[in-house]
């Protein structure tokens, strides 16, 4: 395996002191490779809740500090800690479409964002074939609403930020295999890179400065709410 996939960059800074606290603290470093794996997905997708950060191009050690992220923050930190513990990964971009974030945006969000989003998933290195960890995404409580919310939907659902054409089916749980939760709202592949640093380089979200400032201080703000308070629903059940 060559050496770009299990290396260290600017953002998958993974000999910060703070995550290899984090990968000693852990232990993740004493599991053979499946379970190295699946530790460290589990540990993103649920101790760093779903949720919108300032910008895509993060360090994993901030994404750590936020405690939240989306597919391309997350996508960061799941890179970063994999090559912590010595597990090759690398990074898939795509573009897709703004309609499957309906529920978590509001109207005035979705109007004022551009028709097709950057996205990206990280991809693993095991029993020889790269398989997409997109499902990292949502935190397993978040997702538990979605999936009571919309129990009657057999195929086809998009919004509240999932997208998938097989919902009742759907899984996040790592298993060997890979993971999908918004890979139905896929409109173009931007390929494969080896560290998020290499893609954002090349591709990134096109907004004026207004709509940036907007995005930052008022609309990620508004989602996050949205987010939370459909997570406090699974919460209030319970």
């Amino acid at each position: 395996m060559e050496k770009k996939y299990i290396e260290p960059t600017k953002l998958l800074n993974y000999t910060s002191p703070r995550l290899q606290k984090l990968i000693q603290e852990r232990k993740w470093n004493k599991l053979d490779e499946y379970e190295k794996i699946k530790a460290v997905y589990d540990f993103v997708q649920n101790e760093i809740l779903f949720g919108y950060n300032c910008r895509d191009t993060l360090t994993a050690e901030q994404v750590y500090i936020d405690g939240y992220g989306q597919c391309n923050t997350k996508a960061t930190l799941l890179m970063a800690l994999l090559r912590g513990v010595h597990i090759p990964c690398r990074i898939h971009g795509f573009e897709v479409s703004k309609d499957f974030q309906r529920g978590v945006t509001t109207l005035l969000i979705s109007a004022l964002a551009p028709e097709r989003i950057i996205h990206t998933w990280a991809e693993v290195y095991y029993n020889g074939q790269w398989l997409a960890l997109e499902g990292v995404i949502t935190d397993k409580l978040y997702f538990s609403v979605i999936k009571n919310k919309y129990h009657y939907i057999d195929n086809e659902l998009k919004c509240f930020a999932i997208a998938t054409d097989n919902f009742q089916s759907l899984s996040i749980d790592w298993n060997g295999n890979a993971t999908y939760v918004q890979n139905a709202a896929i409109v173009s592949d931007l390929g494969v890179f080896s560290s998020p640093d290499d893609f954002f380089a090349k591709y990134n979200q096109h907004w004026s400065k207004i709509k940036d400032f907007m995005y930052i201080h008022v609309g990620r703000k508004i989602m996050n709410y949205n987010i939370n308070r459909i997570r406090s629903s699974a919460k209030q059940i319970q």
